[in-house]
């Protein structure tokens, strides 16, 4: 008997198996890796909620310090630095900087006012 391939002189080629293997397994990866991120922050997010929180004790201040604690602004003194500034206030240099966006702490003038609270 003739088959049909010998009839129309044509043949199919033969799907892979691979063809619907690889996308599952690109699935099961993807699945895989988001469970055990998730888990992973779970386990985060349970060890930082049931850590014990130490109280510090309070620095002292230094007699300048006590002078500008509830100061708001800053008036620049000669030879002052923007890191004397922060040791003398008792602010540090991060806040002084983010309080005062537009200071240049390279050109510092003398009775320039610096923020040092909102």
């Amino acid at each position: 008997m003739f088959s049909r391939d010998d009839l129309f002189g044509e043949r199919k080629p033969r799907r892979s198996p691979a063809r619907f293997i690889v996308p599952l397994l690109l699935i099961a990866v993807i699945a895989g890796t988001y469970l055990i991120v998730h888990h992973g922050l779970k386990v985060i997010n349970q060890s930082s909620s049931s850590a014990t929180v130490v109280a510090r004790p309070k620095r002292k201040l230094t007699r300048t310090q006590r002078k500008y604690a509830h100061a708001h602004f800053y008036v620049v003194q000669p030879g002052d630095s923007l890191t004397l500034i922060s040791s003398k206030t008792g602010v540090n240099l991060p806040t002084l900087e983010v309080l005062n966006p537009k200071l240049n702490p390279n050109s510092l003038q003398l009775g320039q006012r610096i923020r040092l609270r909102r």
